[in-house]
């Protein structure tokens, strides 16, 4: 027998704190004037921390937005996941660990995952396997905190497709048998040979933070090769993506002009409107995150939560969550709604 598997509900938390397009501008000593920001770059505001809103915290409370929304009472969740980044408030605690304790998931255990900017639409096929795996896991929430911008120096230019980095959270609950909103087919592809060519550059064992470095390391989210990188994303990154796409859908047994929604993450403005072309789709179809940014992992989460309020989705929907992170990792996933 098959096991069903469908999302039950999500949970947000956004700061409340803005950060402009001509803010940006101004952080980038005017080498990007205001109206690139938002034309190219695709950003008119994003979310940036405030004081309390520290990776692990903003997880707790999208988790504890998720439970509200859809009732779950917290002893009923049998595993959460943690797709919370890395930049936390204490390195080597584990996140998943610590939101359990906080929204009272007291029969659940925890465990944290990472994939990047890839890790929701990872964590849901987890999720959906582990069900089906173990009968011993019936409800798993998906939950995590995001704030990666902190490390962005706006004056290198190399990384200017990474100034939308924001700040915030989401959760996803998914239930075994729940018989709705199914999880369909994922698929996930990586490719190692640009493993190395992005990532914070100071902090780890090859080079520690000391007091000489301590100013440039709290700004060092940088492209290590930065042709290497470009050159191999032109050649292979859209292909992934379209690759994963098909893929997810071939598995879901479900044809790919049945898409309805595309819940997408935050990326420039022309590859989005070039994505939906291809897709067949048109902007009523989608979200574009142009006041919200690239919360990282979040995206996903957020563009289902966003398209559901703005009745986007209905009975019967067809939604693909796509995503891609850093390393290199591109990622797809079908959902029926209703």
């Amino acid at each position: 027998m098959n096991t069903q598997v469908g999302i039950v509900g999500t949970g947000i938390y956004i700061p409340k704190t803005r950060m402009t397009a001509k803010q940006i501008s101004e952080e980038t000593k005017g080498v990007w004037s205001e109206q690139a920001v938002i034309e190219k770059l695709g950003i008119i505001e994003k979310p940036i921390p405030g004081i309390d809103d520290g990776t692990q915290e903003m997880g707790v409370k999208a988790g504890l937005d998720a439970l509200k929304n859809t009732s779950i009472d917290p002893k009923e969740i049998d595993l959460l996941i943690c797709i919370g980044e890395e930049w936390k408030e204490y390195p080597l605690t584990t996140s998943g660990i610590y939101i359990q304790e906080k929204i009272g998931a007291t029969n659940a255990w925890a465990i944290d995952v990472q994939q990047r900017c890839g890790t929701a639409v990872a964590a849901m096929k987890i999720a959906k396997d582990m069900m089906i795996a173990d009968h011993d896991i019936n409800t798993v929430m998906i939950v995590g905190g995001y704030r990666n911008g902190d490390f962005i120096d706006y004056t290198d230019s190399s990384i200017s497709f990474m100034f939308n980095l924001s700040a915030g959270a989401g959760a996803l609950i998914m239930k075994k048998n729940f018989g709705r909103n199914s999880l369909l087919g994922t698929h996930i592809m990586t490719d190692g040979t640009m493993a190395r060519d992005a990532g914070v550059e100071y902090g780890g064992i090859s080079k520690p933070i000391t007091k000489d470095n301590a100013d440039t390391a709290l700004k060092s989210l940088r492209v290590f090769d930065e042709k290497h990188m470009k050159d191999r994303l032109n050649e292979v990154s859209m292909s992934n993506w379209m690759h994963c796409i098909h893929k997810a859908f071939e598995k879901s047994n479900v044809d790919l002009d049945k898409i309805g929604y595309l819940a997408s993450l935050h990326f420039k403005r022309s590859m989005f409107n070039s994505m939906l072309e291809s897709l067949g789709l048109n902007h009523e179809q989608s979200i574009y995150l142009e006041n919200y940014g690239h919360m990282g992992q979040i995206d996903q989460i957020l563009s289902l939560h966003l398209a559901l309020q703005q009745n986007k989705i209905q009975k019967g929907t067809i939604i693909s969550m796509i995503a891609a992170g850093i390393g290199y990792a591109w990622g797809a996933n079908v959902v029926r709604w209703g």
